[in-house]
């Protein structure tokens, strides 16, 4: 649906595997909640390096046949979801170049908020771009760097940039993983044998039988290579601000992300919430699947039923064409479908995790009266939007967010609910047990913890894609 919150890409890397570029595209395929437009491998076999991109999800995009052109022990992979600038192939990650020694691709997540600043202070050096990545300045503040030694070349590069990264370059005998200083990205390290596997979400090392070591650190480089693996800290140590809304919606339910399981940490923002905005009701009913480990929280603190009265179509793809005569609130019915045996007569707490535009919202809240709903209580597991994220979240521009212009009473009328109860954000710190600051809530609060460069930035949103 496009009224969601859209995390920008999954990154994925493996060293020391005789099939490496299986085990990434496997890594890819537990990640591909991450980014759904494009997917693509880079893998090396110690002399040069190899790649494969294509727009489309992984399944669709690699093969047998092209796994098999993609020969060596180490790779690394991207998947990823557009969000301003066009969606081509040429803006499919990996990147791969080349320059005066050798080889070097990189796959990113996160968003640069200086990037548009860089670029044209290297175009007028004579750079030439040949995508709209923000990703491609570090390419060229790398091959323009005076640095020795390529872990050197890359600290110099990574000192110009601004903004959330989570990255990984590949040559033909490395592998490096880096964390901005910050952290607002997640990236965390496991072994699979004698190999060292890196990636956006734990769930994908779970696919692959790999065994979870730890987090990569903000501001912290790890470099795989023959002598084994390496750990740098070049960076300031400035304070964390993690995204929080890994917790809340991005990652999948079943991963470990700075440090606790996600799943359980919805749960307790359900439990919060149900403490935040009781509601006299029968049922407690998720809107699936993004609702449902809030909903079980919220149940098992007030003691309301938990009702599945809300059944997604797992099967929809990206596009369905709709029949010439219109069917109201098509987009959401193909998707979602309320059961009238369960709703029906009945007062129903809808749970979600948040609210965006709230068009899908009050198409959801029609579809559920529909079915007969008594009345309709929406509860939020997390506090109005009011704010975009410039840091590797797809987010629409804030005239566009209905909390920012728009009180809890208006939304509530105009999602047609009977009420509308949002989790605060001291509950929200709360449920996550942040006692020491280190997340960002800056599409709450509007606190951006990283300066941008212009105002234009805000104003209109950098005319980079966000990786």
């Amino acid at each position: 649906m496009k009224d969601r919150l859209r995390e920008a890409c999954g990154i994925f890397g493996i060293y020391g595997h005789p099939e490496a570029s299986k085990i990434t595209y496997l890594g890819l395929y537990a990640l591909q909640h991450r980014g759904q437009e494009s997917a693509g491998i880079v893998s090396s076999d110690g002399k040069q390096l190899y790649i494969h991109k294509q727009m489309g999800l992984v399944a669709d995009v690699f093969n047998k046949h092209i796994l098999e052109g993609l020969p060596g022990t180490s790779a690394i992979g991207h998947v990823r979801y557009s969000t301003t600038g066009t969606s081509t192939l040429e803006n499919a990650q990996p990147l791969l170049v080349n320059y005066t020694r050798g080889s070097m691709a990189i796959a990113h997540n996160g968003n640069l908020v200086n990037a548009h600043e860089l670029r044209v202070r290297l175009e007028s050096r004579g750079s030439i771009f040949q995508s709209t990545m923000d990703t491609e300045v570090i390419v060229h503040l790398f091959a323009t760097s005076r640095a020795k030694g390529f872990i050197n070349r890359i600290i110099d590069a990574l000192l110009h940039i601004k903004g959330a990264y989570s990255l990984l370059f590949l040559t033909e005998n490395k592998l490096i993983a880096v964390r901005d200083p910050h952290g607002f990205r997640p990236l965390a390290i496991g072994k699979l044998r004698n190999a060292y596997v890196i990636a956006s979400e734990t769930c994908a090392f779970d696919l692959i039988e790999a065994s979870f070591i730890r987090e990569v650190d903000p501001g912290e480089i790890v470099v795989l290579d023959k002598n084994g693996i390496q750990f740098y800290k070049p960076f300031k140590v400035i304070k964390k601000t993690q995204c929080i809304f890994e917790y809340i919606y991005f990652s999948r339910p079943d991963s470990v992300v700075f440090g606790k399981n996600i799943y359980l940490v919805r749960k307790e923002l359900g439990k919060q919430l149900a403490r935040e905005q009781p509601a006299d009701a029968d049922i407690i009913v998720p809107v699936p699947d993004s609702g449902v480990p809030a909903a079980i929280g919220y149940c098992e603190e007030s003691g309301i039923p938990f009702q599945m009265g809300i059944i997604r179509n797992h099967y929809v793809g990206r596009t369905f064409i709709e029949p010439e005569q219109s069917i109201r609130h098509f987009g959401v019915k193909v998707k979602l479908n309320a059961v009238k045996e369960i709703i029906g007569g009945k007062r129903i707490v809808l749970i979600d995790d948040s609210i965006v535009r709230g068009t899908t919202g009050r198409k959801i809240v029609k579809m559920v009266r529909n079915a007969g709903a008594k009345e309709v209580h929406v509860r939020i597991s997390s506090p109005p939007i009011h704010y975009p994220c410039y840091y590797g979240i797809d987010t629409p521009t804030r005239r566009e967010l209905i909390a920012s212009s728009h009180t809890i009473e208006e939304i509530c009328k105009y999602l047609t609910a009977d009420s509308l109860g949002y989790l605060s954000i001291e509950g929200l710190r709360q449920a996550v047990k942040d006692v020491d600051n280190e997340f960002c809530y800056a599409c709450f609060r509007g606190d951006y913890p990283v300066e941008f460069p212009t105002s234009d930035f805000i104003a209109q949103g950098s005319i980079f894609d966000i990786d």
